[in-house]
């Protein structure tokens, strides 16, 4: 998809008040009405001489079309990708979405390497993501830190809970021992 070179003035749509670009953009993902029922209402709420095209509007609803069609394919295959993944390690996970990056960024400068377009290489674009997968990493270290601290905090007092019923079964001291270091992960049992 080319980028079209314009004025560099905001389309009619995007000088819209807030409330009513909230309403046209509710109107557009609803898909029960036409562009031309839309074009109505919210003309309806717009003085005349601030009123939509129908070119403008159509203009406006392929994009946001595109950008929603981009979207839903992001998150149906990370969800394959999750749920391909969903009982691995953390680190697993992570060295995935690391890989995906990496190459989704490998593909952004080889492309702005052939094209004429110097500007589609944006080396601050490229530092927000890095800088965004090195944040990611730190989240999901601390989060699998966390997982493991609160996995630890549980087996203790399910030890513990086990040695308190066990001796009041009348187990002895070995059988309890046993017990609690099947439940701790101290020794790998029968």
């Amino acid at each position: 998809m080319t980028k079209r070179k314009t004025r560099g003035r905001p389309s009619k749509v995007e000088q819209l008040p807030a409330e009513i670009q909230h309403k046209l953009n509710e109107l557009l993902r609803n898909g029960r009405h036409t562009q031309q029922d839309i074009l109505d209402h919210i003309n309806k709420l717009l003085p005349e001489d601030d009123h939509l095209s129908r070119s403008g509007l159509n203009r406006y609803a392929t994009r946001m079309e595109t950008v929603g069609a981009k979207l839903r394919e992001t998150r149906e295959v990370a969800n394959v990708w999750m749920a391909r993944f969903g009982d691995e390690p953390t680190s697993d996970v992570l060295q995935l979405v690391v890989e995906m990056c990496q190459g989704a960024l490998f593909k952004y400068a080889l492309k702005a390497s052939e094209g004429d377009d110097e500007t589609l290489f944006d080396p601050d674009a490229m530092k927000d993501v890095t800088l965004s997968i090195q944040r990611l990493a730190k989240a999901a270290e601390m989060n699998a830190k966390r997982e493991k601290e609160i996995r630890k905090a549980f087996a203790e007092q399910a030890a513990d809970q086990a040695d308190k019923i066990a001796k009041e079964a009348g187990l002895s001291a070995d059988a309890v021992k046993t017990i609690k270091e099947q439940i701790l992960g101290l020794n790998d049992g029968p």
